[in-house]
């Protein structure tokens, strides 16, 4: 007798939080060079799906899944949503970064890199601080006291941390944009400007990396 499954298949990284995200990256990493390993995996981390269970799978029904799965993991340019709910509790990003603390600048820059691993959530929580005063779209946070609660930002939805690296991925283009725009415009382009581009900031660099590797997937 044929034992049927039910599958709940996410359509959204609004499916996905990431601690699932980081479990799955972590696997892919492991068999990088194993095409058909990497398939299952993200059948497992975001559909549920156990080996024993890929195995009976129809072919045309393992194809579609990961096809609807492949279709939503390409789109990462998600935009910034500057209030998230946490148990309760409303998070709000930071409303001003040019006047943000010295101590929340100091550490969200002591990480090598700025992307989404393991220290994401630890950025997040620096960004994000629960609202004190809110009156429509204007709102002040809590200053940030050195305090690092990372952990319930695991369980917070893809779209959400997609959405807040990518503010920053674009703005750090803009800016590198303008800068090389505006050496054309006065005529001050130096010979080797792209390595004087590179060297204006190890973040702007990391973060103009990560987009042309989310591009190429």
């Amino acid at each position: 007798m044929k034992k049927t499954i039910e599958i709940s298949v996410p359509d959204s990284w609004k499916d996905i939080t990431l601690k699932k995200y980081l479990d799955l990256q972590a696997d892919l990493e492991n068999y990088k060079d194993d095409d058909e390993a990497q398939s299952a995996f993200m059948l497992y981390h975001l559909c549920g799906i156990d080996l024993s269970q890929i195995k009976g799978m129809k072919a045309k029904s393992y194809a579609d899944i990961l096809n609807t799965v492949g279709q939503f993991m390409a789109k990462t340019d998600l935009p910034l949503q500057r209030f998230v709910m946490i148990n309760g509790i409303e998070y709000g990003f930071e409303p001003n970064l040019g006047a943000m603390s010295y101590g929340a600048y100091a550490d969200i820059t002591k990480y090598d890199t700025i992307t989404i691993d393991k220290n994401w959530a630890k950025i997040m929580s620096i960004l994000y601080r629960p609202i004190e005063k809110r009156k429509g779209d204007t709102y002040s946070i809590k200053s940030y006291e050195g305090i690092v609660d990372d952990t319930k930002w695991l369980e917070v939805s893809m779209d959400i941390h997609f959405g807040c690296l990518f503010f920053f991925v674009l703005i750090l283009t803009d800016l590198a944009n303008s800068t090389l725009n505006s050496l054309i415009a006065t005529g001050d382009i130096p010979a080797n400007y792209k390595p004087i581009l590179e060297r204006s900031g190890k973040v702007m660099q990391q973060l103009l990396n990560l987009r042309e590797e989310m591009s190429e997937r």
